[in-house]
């Protein structure tokens, strides 16, 4: 069992402790389509759900990103900050994930060159328990891989799963490298009119 379940056996003592001591919340936030696929071609990139994650942004302090991630990110959109497309839900997106520091975790690349973005080589859980022992807004992870590999290290603090009415048929399924069972509380929903159901969760007590 993880260190952080060991010291707080229980979600609400782990919950009650990041409040009163001001820990930032480490919260998985990603799109998938209905049969469980993570796919940014696949899900409805509409108006709403445009200004739902910039909300989402505005309210965080920090986003983390593997490489695939960053690098698909990077590719589209500071372009757009310097082009805007004249639809203001994507131009507000952009400007929102242009001002946010982000976070990259690679051992292969040898530079960033985004605004507001530090490469780290550093251990993941070690660099997310320093992330977390700091004040400040949540801390959004954005990036399947990391999704993964931070749920089986018990550090993920609330799952923001949007869930689209797309069955793809394939592609990268989310939660593929997950070893042990975890059983999870639903505290809320948000639908939007494309039909996407935002589900938030947090782990079940244990």
């Amino acid at each position: 069992m993880h260190r952080l379940f060991r010291i707080f056996p229980t979600w609400n003592q782990l919950v009650t402790t990041l409040r009163i001591t001001h820990m930032t919340r480490i919260i998985a936030g990603i799109n998938m389509t209905i049969d469980g696929f993570c796919d940014h071609t696949a899900g409805i990139a509409d108006e709403e759900l445009h200004q739902h994650y910039t909300e989402l942004l505005l309210n965080s302090g920090t986003l983390l990103y593997g490489r695939t991630t960053y690098q698909l990110m990077e590719g589209y959109w500071p372009a757009l900050v310097e082009r805007p497309s004249g639809d203001k839900s994507m131009d507000d997106f952009a400007l929102a994930i242009d001002n946010i520091p982000k976070v990259v975790f690679s051992h292969t690349l040898e530079r960033v060159e985004w605004r507001n973005t530090r490469l780290t080589r550093r251990d993941l859980e070690e660099e997310v328990l320093a992330i977390r022992q700091q004040p400040g807004k949540d801390t959004l992870v954005g990036s399947p891989s990391l999704i993964a590999a931070l749920t089986e290290l018990r550090l993920i603090d609330e799952f923001q799963l949007c869930i689209h009415p797309v069955i793809a048929g394939k592609g990268l399924p989310l939660f593929r490298h997950i070893s042990d069972r975890m059983v999870l509380t639903l505290i809320n929903t948000k639908t939007f009119g494309s039909g996407a159901v935002m589900h938030y969760y947090v782990p079940a007590a244990r």
